[in-house]
């Protein structure tokens, strides 16, 4: 199976995967994959802010139900917890659009307001909101990404295994680069 089949037959499953926990870097790859004709950037959008909105989903009733033993157990999700409050404090049902733009706050985020007993109804609705809001923006990004590297490199096509790795290593790099700095 060469890269292009791989994309074209795996890439909505790999991107729902990717998004239901933190999808920026593979939503990114899916826009670019969009732009390159393997996927519909519609239908990627779609995908990952259903994926993203039901993985938040489960981390906000994970948070209603289990709260307090999570933070017992996971001292770095609790050291969110107080900055998490004090933006529900002064932003309310936006704190639940902003958290998904936020790095790091994107599973402390819903866990904290599932704890916090905020209306689920409230969180569903906004959370339903930032996700779409979140799928266009950075599935765009990934498009006009596809589209910037299309014009400086020319046709893609015999590069773009190469440009898919570089991007899926500098993610993996980023990542690892913000988990160091936590410590």
């Amino acid at each position: 199976m060469d890269f292009s089949s791989l994309i074209s037959q795996h890439g909505y499953w790999l991107l729902a995967l990717g998004c239901f926990l933190e999808g920026e870097t593979i939503l990114v790859l899916a826009g670019f994959a969009a732009h390159q004709g393997y996927l519909s950037l519609s239908t990627v959008m779609l995908v990952a802010a259903l994926a993203a909105s039901a993985g938040d989903q489960c981390f906000f009733w994970l948070g209603r139900r289990h709260g307090a033993e999570l933070f017992r157990r996971f001292p770095k999700v609790a050291a969110h917890a107080p900055k998490v409050h004090a933006l529900l404090q002064r932003y309310d049902s936006w704190l639940i659009v902003g958290l998904r733009f936020a790095y790091g706050l994107r599973i402390a985020g819903p866990l904290v307001l599932g704890a916090a007993e905020i209306p689920a109804a409230r969180f569903t609705l906004f959370n339903l909101f930032g996700a779409a809001l979140w799928a266009g923006a950075i599935g765009t990004a990934g498009w006009f990404l596809g589209a910037a590297a299309q014009r400086v490199l020319g046709e893609l096509r015999h590069a773009e295994s190469w440009l898919f790795a570089a991007i899926v290593a500098a993610g993996a790099c980023s990542w690892l680069y913000h988990r160091w700095r936590r410590r």
